[in-house]
């Protein structure tokens, strides 16, 4: 089989040949490959090899590259991610992170190398192949703290930080690891303080049980506001449960900070079907300004959360070799700011 310009595509094809048809040297079909920082290439002359690498079919040969480079190496540039549950890829907040994340790495040519869940670590076999300077270079933990449910799990944790130093905690801390995300507490401090502000006294929450009622909890009581009135909740479903709770309760407050967008959702549509008009009646401020929150009838005010950026950030501190292990360890946190809409 020969190509247009007459050169014959060979099974396993070089980087010598993609040269020789792109009339340029082997280094440079090298630089262009492997994305090399260190050396620029005209446009013109890097759309040439990518076109003779088509023409060609070239493939990278892994196994040629990980002998001349080096186990460690080869995989400095491959980073693992790893997910609390399945679910997670249906939850939109976290498919925004994962956008971030796959979007940093691409720009940066690195690679993501794997996306596994935090229980399939438990298996040794897999936790060997995976979790190995020899398989990867960065490992992202995104949303742990929803899975660490025992003893075992944090000796998992702990596990890892043994095997590889570039670790960096996405959307929650952990001692000793590296971390960027937002301060759940004072998002929805700020959530409360806006609704205050906006003349709304009698304020309820519904939400995760975690940092975010925390920060409620703590304007409630700077404020001199008496007892938090909350309902636990953490996706559409449960928001939807804990609204219609709360009114057989009879403990609907005139307005409500909820810890999520997806719990604000479910929330609302409990309150139309009962015929309860937003925000004439009850006002709704939520967390996180995922794209549906703008198209909710009415559209959600809401706290925004820099999600896509939390992504490139984790990713960021890998490759610029950021990423500080022990009593170094780096936390970012990213601002929030309020996203006014219409439905208080």
């Amino acid at each position: 089989m020969q190509s247009k310009k007459g050169l014959k595509v060979e099974k396993n094809v070089t980087q010598n040949d993609v040269a020789r048809l792109a009339g340029v040297t082997r280094s440079m079909v090298s630089y262009v490959i492997n994305g090399s920082a260190d050396r620029s290439v005209a446009p013109e002359t890097r759309q040439r090899i990518l076109d003779a690498i088509e023409e060609l079919g070239y493939r990278p040969n892994k196994a040629a590259q990980a002998l001349q480079l080096g186990d460690e190496a080869f995989a400095a540039k491959k980073i693992g991610v790893i997910l609390p549950a399945p679910a997670l890829f249906l939850r939109p907040y976290y498919t925004e992170i994962l956008e971030g994340i796959y979007l940093a790495a691409h720009e940066n040519n690195y690679h993501i190398s794997f996306i596994r869940f935090f229980d399939e670590l438990k298996d040794p076999v897999l936790f060997n192949e995976l979790i190995h300077t020899k398989s990867i270079g960065g490992l992202l933990l995104l949303a742990t703290d929803l899975c660490i449910k025992q003893s075992e799990d944090v000796k998992l944790i702990e596990r890892i930080k043994e095997r590889l130093t570039k670790i960096v905690c996405v959307d929650w801390t952990y001692e000793g690891i590296t971390s960027v995300g937002f301060d759940r507490r004072d998002a929805v401090y700020k959530a409360c303080e806006y609704l205050y502000n906006c003349d709304y006294k009698n304020i309820g929450y519904i939400g995760h049980e975690d940092n975010r009622k925390t920060g409620a909890q703590q304007f409630f009581m700077e404020k001199d506001l008496g007892l938090l009135v909350s309902y636990p909740a953490s996706d559409m479903q449960s928001g939807y449960s804990a609204i219609r709770q709360m009114a057989q309760d009879g403990k609907i407050p005139r307005a409500i900070v909820c810890g999520s967008d997806e719990v604000a959702i479910g929330v609302m549509r409990f309150l139309n079907e009962a015929d309860i008009a937003v925000p004439q009646e009850v006002a709704l401020i939520s967390n996180d300004n995922i794209e549906i929150s703008q198209f909710t009838n009415p559209p959600l005010t809401t706290m925004n959360v820099q999600k896509s950026a939390m992504g490139r950030r984790a990713v960021e501190m890998i490759v610029n070799d950021s990423v500080a292990s022990s009593d170094d360890v780096m936390t970012i946190i990213l601002p929030t700011a309020v996203i006014h809409r219409k439905s208080c």
